[in-house]
């Protein structure tokens, strides 16, 4: 089992410049199947003014888990149940409506350095792969995997990698089916930000173009 750690985020802006609209996901581009396989999920969606302060904050915590959810309008909602597990660890999960579907508790071991969900309802089922911070009741959503047949195995490796767009094309939940447009201003592996670290949003006033610098 790895080590627990909690990351805080803030990001804020004095006298931006111009309206702006800024979206965080957790978004490892090198994991093979994305966008088809599975998806990432919207994590926060914050509008930065033109002028004053304005400051949007995030918490991340290493304790991953499994949910099953439903997705209305494209956005994934809350889970109707979750487990949380670990890296090398695997859950199963039963069941034959919304109300009685549960993940086996403890999870076993697994891949070592995956976490693993096996769907054994007799439907098909969507599932996703998140973390729940302390206090949390429901994990957030980071992953989401689509059509898992019964008897099929949802087998991850998550590695926290933040990516902040600017865009108002989304909004919290929302299910990523294809890459970003627009490029990513900063992207940063969480485990190598310090517990607790601000930036800066600023616009070049020339280029227009935007960035995270830390404070």
């Amino acid at each position: 089992m790895s080590q627990l750690f909690t990351r805080h985020l803030t990001i804020h802006s004095h006298d931006l410049g111009k309206d702006a609209t800024i979206m965080l996901a957790l978004v490892n581009e090198d994991m093979q199947g994305l966008y088809e396989d599975f998806f990432p999920v919207v994590w926060k969606v914050t509008k930065f003014g033109k002028t004053g302060s304005y400051m949007s904050q995030v918490t991340y915590t290493n304790q991953l888990a499994f949910a099953k959810g439903q997705v209305v309008d494209g956005n994934y909602i809350t889970a109707a149940t979750s487990i949380s597990l670990n890296a090398g660890q695997k859950t199963t999960l039963t069941g034959q409506d919304d109300d009685h579907y549960t993940f086996s508790t403890p999870p076993v071991a697994g891949a070592p350095g995956f976490v693993q969900a096996l769907n054994k309802t007799g439907l098909i089922q969507d599932l996703a792969v998140g973390f729940l911070n302390k206090g949390d009741f429901a994990p957030t959503p980071a992953l989401y995997f689509h059509d898992i047949g019964d008897g099929s195995q949802v087998t991850a490796q998550f590695t926290p990698i933040l990516r902040v767009y600017i865009t108002s094309d989304y909004q919290e939940t929302a299910i990523l089916r294809g890459a970003i447009n627009t490029p990513a201003i900063w992207t940063q592996d969480l485990t190598g930000l310090a517990p607790n670290t601000t930036w800066n949003l600023k616009r070049d006033t020339l280029t227009g173009r935007y960035t995270l610098t830390h404070a």
